[in-house]
């Protein structure tokens, strides 16, 4: 399902220009100029991602062919702001994530990335992958499968590797590494279930599946499967309790304590 949120974009921007008038043309290139989300998101990533080599003009329609050509993108976008807005209190509006939240931006240029990749334009996607890697510093393989429904919190050097699988659901908070464990081909990267919490520079490590409603604590490392409903913790992760909600990823509670 697509969520329309831009007619409450286009109004919060609208309201910060009265009292931040010096960030009108801001405010106007990036948001109040479009007619849709998916001509901002195009407008806004081609911006940052551009560089001497492909320039914004360039990139630009590529991004449009994307979102022309696949609706589940956009309806994913929609789906990640609802998540980042609900689900991080420092977000009050959906508009801070869309021009400001380089994990938000990061994951929608993946989305791209992984259209093209599906097309058989392997170079584009791996172009792409580098810049969005050098501009966010944020690792996706286009090759790897991402539901909706996802935060990315803060984002830096969050790496995904080429053959994970992502449901919906589920926080990912900075430094987490989705990797293989070296050489091995195929299938070798883990799978995330709904729900999930990923704490802050986790590691899961191989083809091992992270069930759902569990939550990782951070600094983890995660070696093999993790029980649905299970909160792990510490090198290498073992259980230490069950999650107090069925999906932590929505409640975002780090914590790990007797009510666990």
């Amino acid at each position: 399902m697509t969520i329309d949120l831009w007619p409450t974009i286009k109004k919060e921007i609208s309201e910060q220009v009265m009292f931040e008038p010096a960030l009108g043309t801001f405010f106007s290139r990036r948001i109040l100029q479009h007619d849709s989300l998916g001509s901002a998101l195009s407008d806004l990533l081609a911006m940052k991602l551009a560089s001497p080599d492909m320039p914004q003009s360039s990139l630009k329609p590529v991004f449009d062919e994307a979102l022309r050509n696949d609706e589940s993108i956009l309806a994913a976008t929609g789906n990640d702001l609802l998540a980042t807005r609900q689900r991080d209190p420092a977000v009050r509006f959906y508009s801070t994530a869309l021009l400001y939240f380089k994990g938000f931006q990061a994951l929608q240029a993946y989305r791209i990335g992984h259209w093209l990749w599906n097309q058989d334009r392997q170079a584009m996607a791996i172009w792409l992958q580098s810049q969005i890697s050098e501009v966010f510093t944020v690792d996706i393989h286009p090759a790897a499968r991402i539901g909706s429904g996802i935060l990315v919190d803060h984002a830096t050097g969050i790496v995904i590797g080429e053959t994970c699988v992502l449901d919906d659901n589920i926080s990912i908070m900075q430094g987490v590494t989705l990797g293989g464990t070296g050489k091995e081909t195929g299938d070798r990267h883990p799978k995330i279930k709904c729900g999930v919490l990923l704490g802050t520079g986790a590691i899961i490590i191989g083809n091992v599946t992270i069930g759902t409603g569990a939550k990782v604590a951070a600094g983890s490392v995660v070696l093999d499967n993790v029980e649905a409903h299970t909160t792990v913790a510490g090198i290498p992760a073992v259980k230490v309790g069950k999650p107090r909600a069925d999906q932590p990823a929505l409640d975002m509670n780090q914590e790990i304590n007797p009510c666990d």
